[in-house]
């Protein structure tokens, strides 16, 4: 699917996997150059190579680095300037769910995915916001369900995401009308996260197939299974795209049906 983003530059957080690989493959076959950053140095690489073996050594630029370090996200975007001359679109995908209920999470537990989810946006943003105003372009925040549909056995993440969801509205009214802001709420997606507690069954004799459509039994969703990342990515490349040119402070429930607020 080409989301027609020839001569645009993206700029993907957490982009080494998951949702954010998807998203920069997406970004990258419809015609984006694409930044994409993340923690893990030699992962990063190695899917920077790929990246560049695919898609040309002059469209893919890559960095490791926390988006919680406001240095180095001020670098990026220096060095996005200086490679690309431009940013048209900012993917916040950066951070992942804490599992643990209110009796379980600690005053640091509370500090720390506060700062994640909170500070993953405000820092990125922060620093690309420049751009994007010139480019009249766009941010897309990936966020959860949670935000809206809260869990409590994820009591601490719910809670900041909620808090994210209502940063993001703030933002679109004061940014618009040179930048649009958007964020897409995620259900269960296959993820390294998913797979890791695939990994971690009881029942090792149960089949990936198996385990992942008794999960979606068991969550009630309505398509019956998890979500792909490229499903996810398509959503992302959408609202990021000029096809979505009067859409801002909007969602978009990327969840299989699984929502159940109005």
């Amino acid at each position: 699917m080409n989301f027609g983003y020839d001569g645009s530059v993206a700029v993907v957080t957490g982009g080494s996997s998951g949702i954010g690989l998807a998203t920069v493959r997406v970004l990258l076959g419809s015609g984006a150059k694409v930044a994409l950053c993340a923690r893990n140095a030699s992962r990063l690489e190695d899917v920077a190579s790929v990246l560049r073996r695919d898609y040309g050594e002059d469209r893919v630029l890559s960095r490791a680095f926390s988006v919680l370090d406001a240095d180095e996200v001020n670098g990026f975007a220096d060095e996005v300037k200086q490679t690309f001359g431009r940013c048209d679109l900012l993917v916040n995908n950066a951070g992942q769910g804490r599992l643990s209920s209110f009796a379980e999470t600690s005053d640091q537990d509370w500090r720390d995915e506060y700062e994640l989810k909170i500070f993953s946006q405000v820092l990125p943003v922060r620093a690309f916001l420049p751009m994007l105003r010139e480019a009249q372009g766009a941010i897309v925040a990936v966020n959860s369900l949670l935000a809206y549909q809260p869990e409590p056995h994820m009591v601490c993440t719910s809670s900041a995401r909620a808090g994210v969801q209502n940063m993001l509205k703030s933002l679109s009214v004061e940014v618009a009308p040179e930048v649009r802001v958007n964020s897409v709420l995620m259900g269960l997606i296959e993820s390294g996260q998913w797979t890791r507690r695939f990994a971690a069954r009881e029942d090792q004799s149960v089949s990936r197939a198996d385990w992942y459509g008794a999960l979606a039994e068991k969550k009630g969703i309505p398509m019956g299974r998890l979500g792909d990342p490229e499903e996810a990515a398509n959503a992302i490349a959408f609202l990021g795209s000029r096809a979505a040119s009067y859409i801002t402070g909007a969602q978009l429930d990327v969840s299989g049906g699984l929502a159940r607020h109005i």
